[in-house]
């Protein structure tokens, strides 16, 4: 599979390039790119991570399927062979990281949800001993299991970096009755996912999900339960107290944790053996999650 920095389909309006998505308007629908870019502190690097983007889209569309009973999501297609036919002649390019979405109203919030203490919600809790306004008991470390799912909403901002919002700000945000069900969506979600993970060897630490409508139908989109979205832990190893072995951006992050860098562009130079342990990662994400290893 070759490398994909970004994607060309010039039959097709491009609507945005996001850190690591290609997004066309196809008129009543949208066709979704997954390119092998990476990006860790809102920040993309010139470096391209091999068989990132087609692992992504895979990992999605399988989350997707297995999800579909729990809520609806906004996928027609994963089957280049299903697109229009002026799309035949990219098949090549899109297979395995693409897909043919229902266009839906985004909702301007990412909703996360936390089963253990690490990253903006360790931080946190060092500070008041709370996540997200929920006081949690004294004495937790880095990698606890947290005593309930805490849903940590945020904003989408469109430069800079998100906000942290509680569960009121998103009332206010988007009413009552829609901050609800986006609360229960996402803890049902994340309760599926991980049990699924779980007979994986997966902790699934945390996740964030990005909800649309589609008419009036509430709609799991973007990506779904990934290794860029979610924090997933090697369960045979898990113990608190530190960092833990992982299957997804973190080893990276904590690679950029050792330089000096102001977590500004431009990004510093991936070196090879960073790019190859990161891929590596990516790799045996869909392997355990799936049961079958991952080839071109």
């Amino acid at each position: 599979m070759s490398l994909m920095k970004e994607s060309s389909i010039p039959e097709l309006p491009l609507i945005s390039r996001g850190k690591v998505r290609d997004l066309y308007d196809l008129g009543d629908a949208l066709l979704l790119i997954s390119t092998d870019r990476v990006s860790a502190f809102d920040v993309v690097f010139n470096e391209l991570i091999p068989d990132k983007g087609a692992i992504l889209n895979s990992i999605s569309a399988f989350w997707f399927e297995k999800l579909a009973p729990v809520l609806p999501n906004h996928v027609l297609s994963t089957q280049p062979a299903d697109y229009p036919q002026f799309l035949q002649k990219y098949s090549k390019d899109l297979e395995k990281r693409s897909m043919i979405v229902k266009k839906a109203r985004m909702l301007p919030v990412e909703c996360i949800v936390r089963a253990y203490l690490e990253g903006s919600a360790l931080k946190s809790y060092q500070q008041d001993g709370c996540i997200n306004g929920v006081k949690m008991p004294d004495g937790l470390v880095q990698g606890d299991r947290l005593p309930q799912l805490i849903f940590t909403p945020s904003t989408k901002e469109e430069s800079g970096h998100d906000r942290n919002i509680s569960v009121e700000e998103l009332a206010e945000l988007l009413g009552k009755e829609m901050a609800e069900s986006l609360e229960k969506a996402s803890l049902d979600l994340f309760k599926a996912a991980s049990a699924h993970a779980e007979k994986c060897g997966i902790i699934l630490a945390d996740s964030k999900m990005e909800f649309g409508l589609v008419g009036d139908d509430l709609v799991l989109c973007d990506e779904a339960f990934t290794p860029d979205s979610s924090r997933f832990w090697v369960k045979d190893s898990w113990q608190p107290g530190h960092a833990q072995k992982s299957f997804d951006k973190q080893f990276l992050r904590e690679w950029l944790e050792t330089l000096d860098w102001d977590k500004t562009p431009p990004a510093p130079a991936l070196p090879q053996d960073i790019i190859d342990k990161t891929a590596a990662r990516y790799r045996e994400a869909w392997q355990r999650l799936t049961g079958r290893v991952w080839n071109e």
